[in-house]
């Protein structure tokens, strides 16, 4: 007798590439397609409207690509281990089959299943589609830890197989003599709900910038291997203006969701490569974006703390000032500093911003700015973020905030320079900020520092129409730097671990020469109580828990001993530089160098784009890294930059 079968559509919400599906009808004589709204989806509920649209809208797109296969998608409300022994019983089910979900919570939640499944007699067969990678096999071949550098990760990959090919597109052939019980009231018993059913008040709610579905992700992909100009060398466009805006040809929600294989993108990849160079092997770097993608779930999935700070293995314990009152401003662009306000306001509106404004406004929250958690940062990513990934998106803030991963923490991400220098015009600022939408270029960025005029021609004064910066961004960031510098040199201490590589040194005042200016001074409008604030209990103090354990590769353990520490001593800035949120500058005739860590840390700073972190580059290159990623290095901020800002304003 051909067996009943139910398909449990999780994240891989595609007919294309879809083992597990395939499984479901291969011999059957029914399948059940089956979505269920529940607590786990996404790994929480904090989620946002915009990402509740574009989950019933990929929905939606996969009931119609069903019916054109004479099958339905049924949405079940409730959680599986309450629903799934009735519909056994109810449909007659002997097979169930899903994807695999490599993150802790889904593994736990699939294990019930199977249980529930073996005990009503129905056969499991699960299978991986939304990695590149079996997972346990990169742990397995790193002796059964994850790795923890993105160059170990890459070394071990290069051992194994390359991925699987894409199995065949569901299609009446494969479906064969399959077919799906409908009932005359599937509609109101199974149907995708509207926003509204799930209690979202839509009203005034724009238009998706991003349409969910598979159907939206297979066009996108098209377009985005039509990008002649970038295939064509296979290089990362330079960041400008345009970059900021979500494209149409933007891929990372629909890889989230699993409207888009992983590997029919790789392998479309790697055909469009071989064509255009005849048929030379694409390098590692070419897959980037789905390979940080694959890193981050790597190291997350035997984790079920890795979106914790307490507990986690991997995650240094840091301890970040709890300031509800400042998170709530971050999180609602009511920051002052227009750069930032704008990326969080296009981020509310429209669930996306690029991966270098996601840079920005995470190191404005963690180590640069505001010394807040970077879970509190996740957290809202995870409520409005489209792309927002269990591990990916935990893991990258992490790293952003020098959690894990990542320890150059004496890289500062400038709240006015940064955006200056991709969008000198301030268009992105004026599109998502409208209020300051009358400042010149010239203030656009920096509106504080504007003279009363100009504020009442732009129509907006500041402090009344458009917040005070919130804080001193020179004064804080650097005094975060010393409290990152001191963190780490405790783990030095305590862990043995060579971590400090071309860490700016201390000066005569015991302070590193970071606290250039005097506690009571204050940037015009800036409360004094946001600063951050260094004392004797915020420093780590390895205690053995645990949580501040850093696991190196052996190979990679040759330690910064070799690399030579230079000295900075730093000055109080100018007003009009402290003004702008310079970091100060050193004497031009001292050399200074910025040298790379030789453990190789994992620095995904342009997704999509891998670099070779082996050896430590020249000076040329290092501005150039610098110029695009919008990072500034304490110890070499150049002076010309600062120079010409000081007369812009004079």
């Amino acid at each position: 007798m051909a067996p009943n079968s139910i398909h449990w559509f999780r994240k891989g919400l595609r007919l294309h590439d879809n083992p597990a599906l395939q499984e479901a009808v291969r011999g059957a004589g029914t399948v059940r397609c089956v979505y269920f709204l529940d607590p786990w989806f996404a790994g929480s509920s904090n989620v946002g409207v915009n990402r509740w649209r574009f989950l019933l809208q990929c929905l939606e797109d996969l009931d119609a690509s069903l019916r054109k296969l004479n099958s339905r998608l049924f949405v079940i409300r409730g959680q599986p281990a309450n629903v799934f022994p009735r519909l056994f019983k109810e449909w007659k089910i002997s097979r169930l089959t899903f994807e695999y979900d490599s993150e802790p919570f889904g593994k736990e939640r699939d294990a019930a299943i199977k249980k529930l499944a073996m005990e009503a007699g129905v056969e499991v067969n699960v299978k991986i589609s939304h990695t590149l990678y079996d997972l346990d096999k990169i742990i397995e071949l790193n002796g059964g830890q994850p790795p923890l550098t993105y160059k170990r990760f890459q070394t071990l990959i290069s051992r194994l197989d390359p991925p699987e090919m894409p199995v065949e597109t569901m299609s009446d052939t494969l479906m064969g003599r399959c077919v799906t019980p409908v009932c005359e009231d599937h509609g109101e018993k199974y149907g995708v709900p509207s926003l509204e059913e799930l209690g979202f008040d839509i009203e005034g709610l724009p238009s998706a910038v991003w349409p969910g579905g598979e159907t939206e992700a297979l066009t996108r992909i098209e377009r985005h291997l039509e990008r002649k100009a970038w295939v064509a060398n296979f290089e990362r466009p330079r960041m400008n203006a345009n970059s900021l805006l979500a494209s149409p040809t933007g891929l990372s929600p629909y890889l989230r969701f699993g409207c888009l294989s992983c590997r029919l993108f790789y392998f479309k990849l790697t055909d469009l490569y071989r064509k255009v160079k005849k048929n030379s092997s694409p390098p590692l770097s070419l897959y980037g974006q789905l390979l940080w993608r694959e890193f981050f779930y790597t190291a997350a999935t035997n984790n079920p703390r890795f979106d914790k700070m307490e507990g986690n293995p991997i995650c240094v314990r840091i301890p970040w000032d709890k300031n509800p009152e400042a998170l709530a401003k971050w999180a609602e662009a009511k920051t002052g500093f227009p750069w930032i306000d704008a990326i969080m306001t296009q981020l509310r509106q429209e669930g996306w911003i690029h991966h270098l404004a996601r840079h920005a406004v995470a190191c404005f929250l963690t180590r640069g700015d505001l010394w807040i958690s970077w879970e509190e940062g996740m957290k809202v990513f995870e409520e409005l973020l489209l792309d927002a990934d269990w591990s990916v998106n935990a893991g990258s803030w992490m790293w952003l905030s020098c959690s894990s991963f990542f320890q150059q923490f004496f890289h500062c991400y400038c709240p006015v320079g940064f955006g200056r220098r991709t969008d000198p015009n301030g268009d992105f600022i004026r599109r998502y900020l409208p209020v300051l939408r009358g400042f010149p270029a010239k203030y656009i960025y920096d509106p504080w520092n504007a003279p009363e005029s100009v504020q009442a021609a732009a129509k907006c004064i500041i402090g009344v129409h458009y917040p005070k910066p919130m804080v001193h961004h020179a004064e804080a960031s650097r005094l975060n730097i010393e409290r990152m510098k001191q963190i780490y040199q405790q783990l030095s201490r305590y862990r043995g671990l060579g971590l400090l590589a071309s860490v700016p040194s201390t000066n005569g005042n015991g302070n590193g020469g970071m606290m250039a200016y005097s506690p009571g001074e204050q940037q015009p409008g800036t409360s004094s109580s946001h600063l951050p604030v260094v004392s004797g209990s915020s420093v780590a103090t390895g205690n053995g828990s645990g949580s501040i354990l850093l696991n190196f590769d052996s190979e990679e353990q040759s330690g910064p001993s070799s690399v030579r520490q230079q000295q900075q001593r730093t000055q109080p800035l100018p007003q009009q530089q402290q003004q702008h949120g310079y970091h100060s500058v050193p004497d031009a005739n001292q050399t200074i160098t910025s040298s790379r860590l030789y453990h190789e840390f994992a620095v995904p700073q342009h997704p999509g784009l891998l670099h070779n972190r082996g050896s430590i580059t020249g000076k040329r290159e290092r501005e150039s890294e610098r110029e695009e990623s919008g990072e500034e290095d304490l110890a070499s901020c150049s002076v010309h930059k600062i120079q010409r800002q000081t007369a812009e304003t004079t």
